[in-house]
């Protein structure tokens, strides 16, 4: 077992803007402790000096931190609810310029599943979804909006057939749904957040976090929304406090700023 993850901790926040103590520390030291044997390291000082010296390493590490596992229409369900009530409901109270923000957004799913289930509604040439992440090879991957078979299978086929086409083993996105997401790199423990959105998307990403990190991200996600905006989050995620965050509980993973 590794000691000294403490000082490690803090080598990290300087080295890379993570803090991991907003992480819960037992999981988050087991997948590092096993990264850094995986690389054949027996220190948190030998590996911190590899990764400042190593580029290839450094965005391994970073990559290896942030959680990306992502599909398009995640969890179907609650995308029905989303398209069939959701943007019905924002479109009738704002109009059809709507600021759509798809936080820690991973490789992309998210964000284009955002613009497709939107199209819908609206002209492609109305939509646009800031998406974002701290991981920049995730970003990357986003940008270049090739996935595989597995990822789409959710897709409505009309909107598979319309926006994707084969390319080897995996599927390009269409670049009309590319145009509408603008990708930013974002920490959403330290940088300032996005304002006056009608919709937030963040899920699947908050059950990594201390109950104090939760806290703080649902309050400045709650000062990001404007009155009557929609935060939408995962399947096994809850806002216990809501009421004091001045959210109403729309449906199971929906919540309306008051």
């Amino acid at each position: 077992m590794l000691i000294g993850y403490e000082d490690f901790k803090k080598d990290v926040l300087r080295l890379t803007g993570i803090d991991l103590s907003a992480y819960r520390e037992e999981q988050m030291k087991r997948r590092i402790d096993t990264l850094i044997a995986r690389n054949g390291i027996n220190s948190y000082i030998a590996y911190v000096a590899l990764l400042k010296r190593d580029r290839e390493k450094f965005e391994q590490f970073v990559n290896f931190l942030t959680i990306n596992v992502s599909e398009f229409y995640r969890n179907p369900v609650q995308w029905g609810v989303l398209e069939q009530e959701v943007f019905p409901a924002l479109i009738q109270r704002f109009g059809k310029s709507l600021k759509i923000w798809s936080a820690a957004c991973s490789t992309g799913d998210e964000p284009y599943s955002l613009v497709m289930a939107l199209s819908r509604y609206l002209p492609l040439s109305h939509i646009r979804v800031i998406a974002t992440d701290i991981d920049r090879q995730v970003l990357d991957k986003a940008r270049m909006g090739l996935y595989s078979e597995k990822s789409i299978v959710s897709v409505p086929q009309e909107l598979k057939n319309r926006y994707f086409r084969k390319v080897g083993k995996g599927f390009q996105i269409a670049d009309e749904i590319k145009r509408q997401v603008e990708f930013r790199e974002h920490n959403l423990l330290s940088d300032l957040y996005p304002t006056g959105c009608h919709l937030i998307v963040c899920r699947n990403v908050m059950i990594y976090f201390t109950e104090e990190a939760r806290d703080s991200i649902n309050k400045k996600f709650s000062a990001s929304l404007v009155r009557g905006g929609i935060l939408f989050i995962g399947s096994a995620e809850q806002i216990i406090n809501y009421k004091e965050l001045k959210f109403q509980r729309k449906k199971s993973f929906f919540f309306q700023k008051e």
